[in-house]
C-alpha cells in the first residue's frame, strides 16, 4: 500500500464494532491520488492524499 509523500499518511487498523459490541479487525484507508507534482527534481508522478492538495503544501505540474 502506497503512502502520501507529503505527510506520511498510510493505512491504519481498528476494529468494526456491531450493535451486538462484537468487534473485528478492519483496515482505514486514506484517500490518496497519484498525481503529477513539482520536486526539486523535476516532475514526477507520486501518491499524495487529498489533504496536503487541498492545503496547498505540493505544487501541481500541469
Amino acid at each position: 500500500m502506497a503512502k502520501c509523500v507529503v505527510c506520511g499518511k498510510g493505512k491504519t487498523m481498528g476494529n468494526n464494532v456491531s450493535h451486538a459490541n462484537n468487534k473485528t479487525k478492519r483496515q482505514i484507508l486514506p484517500n490518496l491520488q497519484r498525481t503529477r507534482i513539482i520536486t526539486d527534481n523535476g516532475i514526477k508522478r507520486q501518491y499524495v492524499c487529498t489533504r496536503c492538495l487541498r492545503s496547498g503544501l505540493v505544487k501541481k505540474a500541469v
